[in-house]
């Protein structure tokens, strides 16, 4: 026990598992090109750099583009804050589990259960939702220390993560005002009267501005973000499997499930249980408004530390730990099966119930044979056409593929209506034409006098444009 009552942090084992997570996600990095996501990202952040987005602020397009300038087309350097965060944020479960009482066996347990949740997989990818929920349990664990000590600098440090998270995606006040409702109904009720909890809150809103004032001055551009991901909600029973098996095949939903029943039984975490009822409150939230099942990934930290603790404080006998092991096991087995080990070439998609990482390859090498493919087409145009002629997307991975991927041929600025990208630039008024990579040539149509199919079902080139540019782009705006 430390000086403060609670168990020494379980250096040896946490560590070694964060780095285990950290070293494989760093392997399969180069794996197998970069994602729809991570393009659009980096370009965002290369080539159109601003305080916000139509769909999220703005530092994860700017951590990929700078790291891409600084290491041109390498996956591991674009890849690497990614791992981190992940091996990070099993670090501070363990520690949450710490402050609960949780020895080694706890703490080690906690950790393992985050490094082999749904979490590694997210985290393959350059994406805001694989990095926001290390900002969510960061907090969580603030609160839970919070609450043990009653030291309110934590809660300056509360505020100052959650700034960072509100330039990552804008969820987080979920959790905070279903934190402070849970906090006055349940206890305890002075934390809404700290005054700095508020003092956090402000470095929270005054480091988001400039976001915000971006936003104002588009249009508040997000707000109708809801609204698309409204549109993709797959139904409650979808929802609530994806949500669960998020947590983790094997040891990760058990652990959730057993961690939030403690959290509501345990007498010794009643002074927790506000957090519990947050828990809650946001996945109702997020149910609420048909959001994504990944959201629910970052509130599992606490549940996972909270089941790690619960257990190491029952009598089990010692056989226990077999069957135990024998979870860890297979939970890890299927998360390195779920991250792109697997060849390229490889066909399966699944082995049974369990999804392969082979699925990553469809959709990464996919990018670089559309950009190949409008490259080609795009050079092979008479030099007085081409010269005259924008590329665009129908939907911004399209668009993003051939702008990161452009340049060999020529191409060094793609356009689309699609999505943030209608906010980055209009053609110029130089182009008269335009290579239309996407599915639906009606699109732009109406505005060119005549329209030829170059790669059947894909590619069309449009000629003599009949208005101004000025003209068509809040016409070919799309969400």
């Amino acid at each position: 026990m430390t000086s403060e009552g609670i168990p020494r942090f379980a250096r040896l084992p946490v560590l070694a598992v964060a780095a285990a997570a950290v070293a494989l996600l760093v392997a399969t990095s180069t794996r197998y090109a970069h994602g729809f996501d991570e393009l659009y990202f980096l370009v965002a952040g290369r080539d159109h750099l601003a305080w916000g987005y139509f769909d999220q602020p703005p530092l994860v397009p700017l951590l990929a583009g700078t790291l891409d300038q600084w290491f041109p087309g390498s996956l591991v350097a674009v890849r690497l804050p990614m791992a981190l965060a992940a091996g990070t944020g099993a670090i501070v479960t363990a520690l949450t589990a710490r402050e609960l009482g949780g020895g080694r066996g706890a703490q080690a347990m906690a950790a393992g259960a985050y490094a082999t949740s749904g979490l590694m997989i997210i985290s393959h990818w350059v994406a805001t939702y694989a990095l926001d929920p290390f900002f969510w349990t960061l907090v969580v664990f603030l609160l839970v220390r919070w609450t043990r000590t009653r030291r309110d600098g934590l809660l300056v440090w509360a505020g100052a993560v959650t700034a960072v998270s509100l330039q990552t995606k804008f969820l987080i006040p979920a959790l905070w005002g279903a934190v402070l409702v849970s906090a006055l109904v349940f206890g305890p009720r002075e934390l809404a009267s700290r005054p700095k909890l508020w003092l956090g809150a402000l470095i929270a809103v005054v480091a988001t501005l400039p976001t915000f004032l971006w936003q104002a001055t588009h249009g508040w551009a997000y707000t109708r973000m809801g609204e698309v991901v409204a549109a993709e909600f797959p139904g409650y029973l979808a929802f609530a499997r994806d949500g669960l098996l998020g947590a983790g095949m094997g040891i990760g939903v058990l652990a959730l499930l057993y961690g939030m029943w403690r959290l509501f039984r345990s007498p010794d975490l009643v002074p927790y249980r506000y957090l519990a009822v947050a828990l809650l409150l946001v996945v109702a939230v997020i149910i609420g408004t048909h959001g994504r099942s990944y959201y629910l990934l970052s509130l599992y930290s606490l549940p996972f530390a909270v089941a790690a603790t619960e257990l190491s404080r029952r009598r089990l006998p010692r056989w226990w730990k077999i069957p135990a092991g024998i979870a860890f096991v297979l939970s890890a087995a299927v998360t390195i099966a779920g991250l792109p080990v697997w060849p390229a070439s490889m066909k399966a998609a699944s082995f049974g119930p369990f999804p392969l990482g082979t699925v990553f390859a469809a959709g990464e090498t996919a990018q670089q044979r559309l950009a190949d493919g409008v490259g080609r087409t795009y050079q092979s145009l008479p030099d007085p056409v081409r010269r005259e002629t924008a590329v665009y997307g129908e939907i911004y991975p399209f668009a993003a593929a051939v702008e990161y991927y452009g340049p060999r041929y020529g191409i060094n600025t793609v356009y689309s209506g699609h999505r943030g990208y209608w906010y980055f630039d209009r053609p110029p008024d130089s182009a008269r034409n335009v290579l239309f990579a996407g599915f639906d040539p009606a699109l732009l149509r109406p505005y060119f006098s005549s329209v030829t199919e170059v790669v059947p079902g894909l590619m069309w080139l449009y000629t003599g444009r009949k208005q101004s540019w000025e003209t068509i782009w809040p016409e070919v705006k799309k969400q």
